[in-house]
């Protein structure tokens, strides 16, 4: 099985879903979506696999966010200040065969697996 997870080592939450995949014997493709960004197209694909709406991939907590306004913004300004500032997409993304989610917590993983 291919898993895949959009990784910030930083948090605990992207921590804990990589621990579960490494605990359930996957090696998973790691991205660091900090360095290597997603396309719109990329961004686009996960929340529709997820069943997503833009702003629930949105950090709200990072300083970013209300430096640039975006409470209240639609989706495209939302798309474009995460392509932008990386930093705003909420993680962790994990894609298997299985399905797409944003793991928080991260024992939302178990069900991708």
């Amino acid at each position: 099985m291919t898993v895949a997870i959009w990784h910030n080592p930083r948090c605990g939450n992207s921590r804990g879903a990589l621990e579960h995949i490494r605990a359930a014997g996957i090696e998973p493709v790691i991205r660091d979506y900090l360095t290597d960004v997603p396309s719109e197209a990329e961004l686009r694909q996960v929340l529709a696999d997820a069943g997503l709406q833009v702003i629930e991939l949105v950090r709200h907590k990072e300083a970013v966010f209300d430096e640039l306004g975006l409470a209240g913004a639609d989706d495209a300004t939302l798309l474009a200040a995460m392509q932008t500032h990386p930093i705003l997409i909420n993680r962790p993304v994990v894609i298997t065969p299985k399905g797409t989610n944003l793991c928080r917590p991260p024992e939302k993983v178990l069900a991708l697996l």
